[in-house]
């Protein structure tokens, strides 16, 4: 069948006009309805209802039309993704990531690869919801925890870590808590979860199983960022991701507390669409981001 001829056909059920459909496609009105003649004497059928007042789809043209769009669809994005496997990176690679990860680890990633690829730009929503890859047009993002969505490809990376942590100063003048049960004493930073609108529990290894505890604080915010901040003005303790303390552990603002309770490492995972995968732009993240954080 021909494939040109297919593509008309399935403009003008889109738009149930040849003027309309010969206008988008750039070709002539005869043109296009000659085509879809050429294709209903190939199929032994007819596709369209033709009256100088209306155009209409058949039976046979609802199915036809039905079954042929998502083929040909699938056949423009095989022709795309086999066109960016021979090219350079390039154009727009849309991305997302929790925001303190974002921050820390993947601005120095991304400032690297922008100077590798200067054809390349990046568009980063760092931010700790859950974005919608498909419906807000991801070409990839960081997501946490398991990964449930079988129609998605995950990459497992390092998993992220947990500790709690305080100020010198704060535990000079407050003590330093040698058990989780010893925090309800302790002024304990919190972040609210968007979700539950509660604050989130902090978690624990205890006698081998992981437990979670809901603390009390006289601060609490919307996302983790400000946690670290906080902690090292010494307002109280926080429970945050390890390689967002790095810089404050070596400069010794932080020292870590409770650290054989340190909960079980978080999962961390890029995921984005099968469509995706062979994608020059995705594939020159992923190998950075691999050799930054991979597992």
């Amino acid at each position: 069948m021909d494939l040109n001829a297919i593509r008309q056909f399935l403009k003008v059920a889109e738009c149930l006009s040849f003027t309309d459909a010969a206008a988008q496609l750039g070709v002539t009105q005869s043109g296009v309805s000659r085509a879809i003649s050429r294709l209903e004497q190939q199929l032994g059928v007819r596709l369209l209802h033709r009256s100088t007042r209306r155009l209409s789809l058949t039976a046979d043209g609802q199915v036809f039309y039905q079954r042929s769009a998502p083929l040909l669809g699938d056949l423009a994005a095989l022709g795309q993704e086999l066109q960016e496997r021979r090219s350079c990176p390039s154009g727009r690679l849309k991305i997302s990531a929790p925001s303190a990860f974002g921050r820390a680890v993947l601005m120095p990633i991304l400032a690297n690869l922008l100077k590798q690829h200067p054809q390349l730009s990046i568009e980063v929503v760092m931010s700790d919801r859950m974005v919608d890859l498909v419906e807000e047009g991801f070409d990839a993002v960081l997501r946490t925890g398991d990964i449930r969505d079988q129609r998605l490809i995950a990459r497992p990376l390092a998993p992220l870590t947990w500790l709690t942590v305080a100020s010198p100063e704060y535990l000079a003048a407050h003590g330093t808590p040698k058990h989780p049960d010893e925090l309800s004493s302790h002024n304990c930073l919190q972040v609210r979860n968007p979700y539950t609108g509660r604050a989130v529990p902090w978690r624990f290894i205890e006698a081998g199983k992981e437990s979670s505890r809901q603390l009390e604080g006289n601060l609490m915010f919307d996302h983790g960022d400000p946690l670290l901040d906080a902690a090292q003005q010494g307002i109280g303790i926080a429970q945050i991701m390890a390689f967002f303390t790095r810089d404050a552990m070596a400069q010794g603002s932080l020292q870590p507390i409770l650290e054989t309770f340190n909960p079980a490492p978080h999962a961390l995972s890029l995921v984005h669409q099968p469509s995706k995968q062979h994608s020059a732009k995705l594939q020159v993240f992923k190998h950075a981001l691999l050799q930054a954080w991979g597992e």
